[in-house]
């Protein structure tokens, strides 16, 4: 399925005016993603399932919202292969052809499972992180070791990366596959030269110290 030009994962975009807050593309697009990475079962994972989901969530009518989830999927997460349909249930009411074709609900691709690892909203992430690299070819599995490390010590900042990853990708920065975390290091990313730059500190230090930055970062945080 080709792409439109005009395809563009929106879960990063803010509005110009407000600061950091999130458009109601973004949004959207994130409550669909979170559920289709979730257990959520099928009859939750169809457009109308999805739509009565987050509308429940926000306490609004799930027919107000409906357009914009039939939208966001047929027009961005499955043209750009982030969602795929998983499997179709049976009608018994409606249209003759409707009841004998079903109707279709959906789950995330490998490429979905990644950038729903960038979603802060998503509370199984671990356990995506252990599907992904179950679906990942032997260049990617190159990362596992590390972020598995990482994420035990390091949940925040191992998450973070990969937000940086799917951010970079949704500003067309970066192809997202094949996973690679190389790909950043020309992005000159600020916030991960802090980091580096501390980690690689810190091992210097000597047991005492340690303690103290450890304490005087506990005071500022």
């Amino acid at each position: 399925m080709k792409v439109k030009s005009e395809s563009k994962l929106a879960i990063f975009d803010t509005f110009k005016t407000k600061g950091d807050d999130l458009t109601g593309e973004a949004n959207r697009q994130r409550s669909i993603i979170t559920i289709l990475g979730s257990k959520a079962n099928p009859a939750e994972r169809t457009r109308t399932g999805i739509s009565q989901k987050i509308a429940k969530k926000h306490g609004i009518a799930w027919k107000n919202i409906y357009s914009g989830i039939f939208r966001d999927l047929d027009e961005i997460l499955l043209p750009m292969e982030i969602a795929e349909e998983d499997g179709r249930l049976p009608l018994k009411r409606g249209p003759k052809a409707l009841q004998e074709k079903g109707i279709p609900y959906y789950h995330l691709t490998k490429k979905g499972i990644l950038i729903a690892l960038s979603l802060n909203e998503i509370k199984n992430r671990e356990e995506l992180l252990k599907m992904f690299f179950s679906q990942a070819d032997s260049k990617e599995k190159e990362f596992e070791k590390i972020l598995a490390s990482l994420l035990k010590t390091s949940p925040n900042f191992t998450y973070s990366i990969f937000q940086k990853y799917v951010k970079a990708f949704c500003d067309n920065k970066i192809e997202l596959l094949p996973f690679d975390l190389s790909k950043l290091k020309d992005l000159s990313d600020e916030s991960l030269i802090i980091q580096k730059e501390i980690l690689s500190a810190f091992v210097k230090l000597s047991k005492q110290e340690k303690e103290d930055a450890i304490r005087f970062l506990d005071e500022i945080t």
